[in-house]
């Protein structure tokens, strides 16, 4: 990075910039002056930009469009700033992470998304410590892809979920160790963010109807059907410890076989916050391997759900998607097991 690094700022909305109100807490603080006044008193060399999402918004309320909107605006400013930071609230951060991350495997530019638990200018905020972490990271020249700041930790940006809306560190990486950045001075190569794979050229992100079911102790093969009913684009399939599912439940492997044989992939990820999905290691996960389920390795399950968003849009179809989803695209699995 040049001496003095350009950031820009996307404000897309989320607890951060909220103050309080008779009805709760809704958006309405000084974002752009208080990050102003931020990076005046920090010291650091850098020179920046802010600009708002279309639409501020709970996060809540993100769609896959939103991912497209942020994907379209990085691109349109990547030649003006050396990085950026992504201003985001925190329901859905770690899905918009994700989804960003397949989109922009060729950005070249580091992309740190953060928020905050408590909005700036009420007591024990952690947006102030979020932002110039995030701040910190991009302009440390240890990475050039997309990331995750929060409470002092880096994640890679297909590798964090969610794991608290109590305490300050709100994400987690199951998975994969934290990004070091702050002994680094020089990006060096490769890119501890970048994988061989990338996509291309994506095509945008578009809405396609994925359903999610959570397996439950005495659940039916009708309920299963019922949630199915009309036939999703895709089905993820909630399960245990390793893959494990109800599978003597009286017509539940023929309701999944019947969705795979119809061109649905089904994937199978775990409840569990740490596991490695292998449908082969216990007879209980071993109808669903044979009735053409995906496991998904040790993917979470918000880079899961972005991943068959974007492979859909990709116009990846069912017969392909066990290859393209334990493909490695921006570092959201370890080493997947070959495809069948």
């Amino acid at each position: 990075m040049p001496d003095r690094a350009r950031i820009q700022f996307l404000y897309t909305g989320g607890t951060l910039g909220m103050v309080g109100s008779p009805r709760g807490l809704e958006p309405g603080a000084d974002v752009r002056g208080e990050i102003a006044a931020l990076l005046r008193d920090s010291g650091l060399d850098v020179s920046s930009g802010f600009s708002e999402f279309h639409r501020t918004i709970d996060s809540s309320n993100v769609t896959p469009a939103d991912w497209q909107q942020m994907v379209d605006h990085l691109r349109r400013h990547r030649d003006e700033y050396d990085g950026f930071v992504i201003l985001h609230g925190t329901n859905t951060l770690a899905h918009s992470a994700a989804g960003v991350s397949y989109a922009l495997t060729d950005f070249g530019r580091p992309v740190v998304f953060t928020g905050a638990q408590v909005p700036f200018g009420m007591a024990g905020s952690d947006a102030p410590g979020n932002v110039l972490g995030a701040v910190e990271a991009v302009i440390s020249g240890a990475f050039a892809s997309v990331a995750l700041f929060f409470d002092g930790v880096l994640l890679a940006g297909a590798r964090a979920t969610k794991v608290s809306a109590l305490d300050m560190r709100g994400f987690a990486s199951p998975h994969a160790e934290p990004l070091e950045w702050r002994s680094v001075s020089v990006r060096e190569e490769p890119d501890p963010l970048a994988r061989p794979q990338g996509w291309k050229n994506p095509l945008p992100y578009r809405g396609h109807d994925i359903a999610v079911i959570t397996a439950v102790p005495g659940m039916s093969a009708e309920r299963f059907r019922a949630m199915t009913t009309p036939r999703p684009s895709a089905v993820i399939f909630r399960t245990y410890g390793a893959g494990e599912g109800p599978g003597e439940e009286e017509g539940l492997p023929e309701a999944v076989g019947e969705l795979v044989s119809g061109g649905t992939p089904v994937v199978v990820v775990s409840q569990s916050l740490r596991a490695r999905v292998d449908l082969g290691r216990y007879a209980a996960g071993e109808f669903l391997r044979r009735a053409g389920a995906i496991g998904a390795e040790d993917m979470t399950f918000e880079a899961v759900y972005t991943k068959l968003m974007f492979l859909l849009s990709q116009g990846v179809d069912g017969q392909h998607m066990e290859k393209w989803l334990l493909t490695d695209l921006a570092g959201e699995v370890s080493a997947p097991r070959p495809a069948r």
